[in-house]
């Protein structure tokens, strides 16, 4: 109960301040909207099929990265904007956290519930189709960005984000690739055991 109260406490003084002085509230809604579908997913689906505290964890760093750049525009994040001038480059790369983010999280989503659910088990089958999910979902979101970009014309400039950048679309998709890799890489080992504690929490026991 504490750690709920805790995650909520955290994701509400994010947003709080990622709403507070958004640089263009149209940008806002765009960039934030995947986070606030989150919270009430997770809310309704707390009973039914409860995480494991590395899921919450990651979902609740991915939705601070989310209202980051939603309230700067992922092209103007300060901190990136001195990291650019630093390392001499004219390109705000905060985007490419976030696609990195799109990758290192979801990956660990998309094992957990094979997992669970029984669909795949444990192996190299499964951190194949966790990555392909993650690859998925980035191409997705790429459409989504161009679906809002036609419909919406010039207002979706700072959602697209690309300053520029002729190759951003595949360098975005590239690095979801890799966040996806390095999420199994370094988080298989303690998801199994959290996913494993879970599974035997949720098992009948025996008369």
């Amino acid at each position: 109960m504490k750690n709920k109260v805790i995650w909520i406490g955290i994701y509400l003084l994010v947003l709080l301040w990622s709403v507070s002085a958004p640089k263009d509230m149209f940008t806002w809604w765009l960039e934030a909207i995947p986070a606030l579908i989150a919270l009430p997913i997770l809310f309704f689906s707390r009973k039914s099929f409860p995480l494991t505290t590395l899921a919450y964890a990651l979902i609740l760093v991915h939705c601070c990265v989310l209202f980051v750049g939603a309230r700067y525009t992922y092209a103007e994040v300060p901190l990136f904007d001195w990291l650019a001038q630093v390392m001499g480059s004219e390109r705000n790369n905060y985007d490419k956290v976030g696609h990195f983010a799109q990758g290192f999280i979801p990956v660990i989503l998309a094992r957990e519930i094979f997992i669970r659910k029984q669909v795949m088990q444990i192996g190299a089958w499964c951190q194949f189709l966790a990555v392909c999910f993650v690859l998925a979902f980035s191409a997705f979101y790429e459409l989504v960005e161009w679906w809002v970009a036609i419909a919406t014309g010039e207002n979706a400039e700072a959602f697209l984000g690309t300053q520029g950048y002729v190759w951003d679309t595949q360098s975005d998709m590239f690095l979801a690739l890799i966040g996806g890799v390095c999420g199994l890489l370094l988080l298989s080992s303690l998801h199994n055991k959290q996913i494993a504690t879970k599974m035997a929490l949720n098992q009948p026991s025996a008369s």
